[in-house]
């Protein structure tokens, strides 16, 4: 769906939504309680026609943030643990006093598992709570910056976590219909207690619902919009995991086993409800599939993309979607699968595609981000035209701090064929004859899979030099026949980018905290909104690799097999080379299930690399010239080895 369309129907709905606005108030000094907490009563300022103030196109920080309504209230969720008992949804709130029985008004929610037990964002912030129990500092900057601006923000305890009850079962019915149905109390549709047990309604709310989060946070966000609720009306999802499949397995192998158990046991740390889920964590472990690496049932309800609910054909929210394209934590296939199916459904959408890894956008353009942010939940929530849906759809660093702006992506030009030769050259578009081999090392490193040097444990293939700058933007895909002796094979593929160039490094994800801070919204003494600064890591470095791919070879014989490759969308040097590296066993990386000294038959005639770039090159010879010794591999060059699990944090 193009821009055109997607703007005459932005246009309606802002003329609906003038033509029923709501009577609100302008932010009039008061003398509230200066106790966080208190009664819903109305501060008795002058009404006006919207429940905000327009300034220089953009909401105005017009309440009070200090005598905000800060309360906590429990959705009553489906009874996902099996004890026969409602689960208990922790919705912690804070909403302007100043429109409170005045005006209806738009929320922002950020549902996690962390609240309690990890905390959130760079500084790893906690809710903290009053001796009453009512909520004081709400982790992150959203309450801060958008409160004063006419929205409520609501930071969600995903059952089975923090002050909720209930089990977690890592992105399955649990964790997705406990944060639904606080969307369905938003909009009178599900019931509510307070502390003590009394009905508590939404009165204030006008059932618009925005989603924002990071990780497991963005998660949610994207496994609720996938059940078509009602009323959410746009997502954030910030590196986000669309299918947990994608998250634990690449094409077959696990990246740790038992892993679902062991991340829902670990975010039910610090929780203050006990529940005994040991069942299903056992339940889950027997049902994971980690022997066979399979995409069964239990996968499939934890897929996002694909039917059956949640899929992305149900989703109704628009979508902003922001990831790092070095994030190697929640992998680039999550993102650019995602983005694929909502095209193909019509749904309104956004993206920002970041060269750091796991990192929030606040901690990689923070003053673009949030003014963009700004905008965004001002024109989806709000129903203000802004033009921000006449903007490009896509912004890219395809190299630091160098941004590109497109309507689609992937960017389609042609995508070039390369094939191995028994010489070492990868030549586009001439196929080979014969076959390679190589001896799988179940120990072998990265670093030394991708380093100069004769190496019997790794096939190595370089192009020539390229003849101009080049742009790789989407997923590249290795097609090839492979043929082995044992039970149960693997194979790993890399693209990797040879030649010296600056680049953002892959310690701590690129990203350095700084000494300094800056503030985005208002503060008080038990929740200031002041951050230290983050800047990228940038560095030097011989070589990167652009993309990874691993597939599981079943049975003894030959495999015809395709490994798509982690997505990417990247500025290749003039004058560098490209390298196919084939190993077995990735250490580094994944479970090894094959152990052995066995060899690996690569028949190069049916062996090939689609690159999505329209790549030339010179007249010269591949050089190993600029391949790099072990040692000259920088710290920084590579990330950090993965191998087990890891928090989607």
């Amino acid at each position: 769906m193009n821009s055109t369309p997607l703007r005459r129907l932005a246009a309606v709905a802002v003329a609906l939504a003038t033509a029923v606005a709501v009577p609100s108030l302008v932010a009039q000094p008061t003398s509230a309680a200066t106790h966080p907490t208190g009664s819903a009563a109305s501060t008795g300022a002058t009404a006006v026609a919207k429940p905000y103030v327009l300034r220089h196109g953009v909401t105005a920080p017009v309440y009070s943030y200090r005598h905000a309504i800060r309360e906590s209230v429990w959705v009553l969720a489906p009874d996902n643990d099996g004890d026969g008992q409602p689960d208990k949804v922790t919705v912690d709130i804070i909403r302007p006093r100043e429109l409170d029985g005045v005006a209806k008004i738009p929320a922002i929610m950020d549902a996690s598992p962390y609240y309690l037990c990890c905390g959130r964002g760079n500084e790893s912030e906690r809710k903290t709570y009053d001796a009453k129990g009512n909520p004081l500092k709400f982790p992150l900057y959203y309450d801060n910056y958008f409160v004063p601006r006419g929205y409520a923000y609501l930071a969600v305890d995903m059952a089975g976590t923090g002050r909720s009850t209930g089990c977690v079962d890592e992105g399955a019915d649990s964790d997705i219909q406990s944060v639904k149905a606080v969307i369905d109390w938003l909009n009178g549709r599900a019931q509510a207690v307070d502390a003590k047990g009394n009905p508590v309604t939404a009165s204030w709310s006008n059932g618009k619902v925005g989603m924002i989060g990071k990780s497991y946070d963005g998660t949610l966000t994207e496994g609720v919009a996938a059940t078509g609720v009602r009323g959410l009306k746009t997502i954030v999802p910030i590196s986000a995991i669309s299918s947990w499949y994608d998250y634990d397995r690449y094409q077959g192998l696990p990246f740790s086993y038992n892993y679902p158990a062991w991340l829902s046991a670990y975010v039910e740390q610090a929780r203050t409800q006990h529940v005994d889920c040991s069942a299903v964590n056992n339940e889950m472990s027997q049902d994971d599939a980690d022997a066979t690496g399979a995409y069964t049932k239990f996968w499939s309800a934890r897929d996002y993309r694909a039917a059956p609910s949640p899929e992305a054909s149900k989703v109704r929210a628009s979508v902003f979607v922001v990831h790092g394209l070095q994030d190697t934590n929640v992998k680039t296939p999550n993102f650019a699968r995602w983005w694929r199916d909502l095209g193909q459904t019509g749904v309104v959408r956004k993206m920002w595609l970041h060269r750091l890894g796991h990192v929030d956008p606040f901690d990689t353009n923070r003053q673009r981000w949030v003014a963009t942010l700004h905008r965004w939940f001002d024109n989806q929530l709000m129903g203000i035209d802004n033009g921000i849906l006449d903007q490009p759809r896509v912004d890219v660093e395809v190299r630091p701090n160098h941004w590109v702006q497109s309507d689609t992506w992937p960017i389609r030009s042609r995508t070039t064929t390369l094939d191995p030769h028994a010489d070492g050259t990868l030549v586009a578009g001439t196929p080979d004859t014969g076959t390679a081999s190589f001896v799988n090392d179940p120990t072998q490193s990265e670093a030394r899979a991708i380093a100069q040097g004769k190496n019997p444990n790794r096939l190595l293939f370089l192009t020539s030099p390229l003849a101009s700058h080049a742009r790789i933007s989407g997923t590249s895909i290795a097609t090839m026949s492979v043929k082995t002796s044992v039970p149960t094979g693997q194979i790993g593929v890399a693209l990797v980018d040879y030649g010296s160039a600056r680049r953002v490094l892959d310690t701590d994800d690129g990203a350095q905290t700084l000494s300094t801070q800056s503030c985005y919204g208002r503060s008080t003494s038990y929740d200031d909104a002041c951050y230290y600064d983050v800047t990228r890591r940038l560095g030097t470095t011989p070589l990167q690799v652009l993309a990874r791919g691993w597939a599981r070879l079943d049975i003894a014989g030959t495999h015809t097999v395709t490994v798509k490759l982690t997505a990417n969308d990247v500025m290749v040097k003039k004058g560098h080379e490209l390298g196919l590296v084939i190993v077995g066993a990735s250490p580094d990386w994944l479970e090894t299930v094959d152990s052995s000294s066995s060899t690996y038959k690569v028949d190069l005639g049916a062996t090939s690399l689609r690159v999505p770039s329209d790549l030339s090159f010179s007249t010269s010879a591949p050089s190993t010239a600029l391949v790099p010794s072990l040692r000259d591999i920088v710290p920084g060059t590579l990330p950090p080895v993965h191998h087990g699990p890891q928090l989607p944090y």
